[in-house]
């Protein structure tokens, strides 16, 4: 498996890219989707909520099970990927592609204090055992 080294990860296996507008994109990791299974429902938060970081706010569905997906950072919902409200498989599909959220951040110097690629996959690793 081979995270993208353009994003930045959460110990709760979600990711954010930073865009070119400033805001930032969320979705949930390739290892996640894995764990998961075959994705049946996404519920994204609602444009205009704001978010503290760590904080429940969207929740994805598969044949398997619920899990909650978290704010990676503080913000603004901006934007939600309402292509998943028909075809959440988009996320098996392309986990990195199919964004569930964007956030206008509180403050973008946070994605700092995120994983990258390598000490995500460390963290999954890590998990395995």
């Amino acid at each position: 498996m081979s995270n993208p080294t353009n994003l930045k990860y959460t110990p709760s296996h979600e990711w954010a890219r930073l865009e070119a507008d400033g805001t930032v994109s969320v979705g949930i990791t390739q290892h996640a989707q894995e764990l998961l299974g075959d994705m049946v429902f996404v519920e994204a938060p609602a444009v205009g909520r704001t978010l503290a970081a760590a904080e429940e706010c969207a929740v994805v569905e598969s044949v398997k099970a619920a899990a909650d997906v978290y704010a990676p950072i503080a913000g603004d919902v901006v934007a939600t990927n309402g292509d998943l409200d028909g075809s959440p498989e988009n996320i098996n599909s392309d986990p990195y592609g199919a964004w569930i959220f964007r956030v206008q951040p509180a403050n973008v110097a946070d994605l700092d204090g995120l994983m990258d690629a390598a000490a995500y996959q460390t963290h999954v690793d890590s998990e395995a055992h």
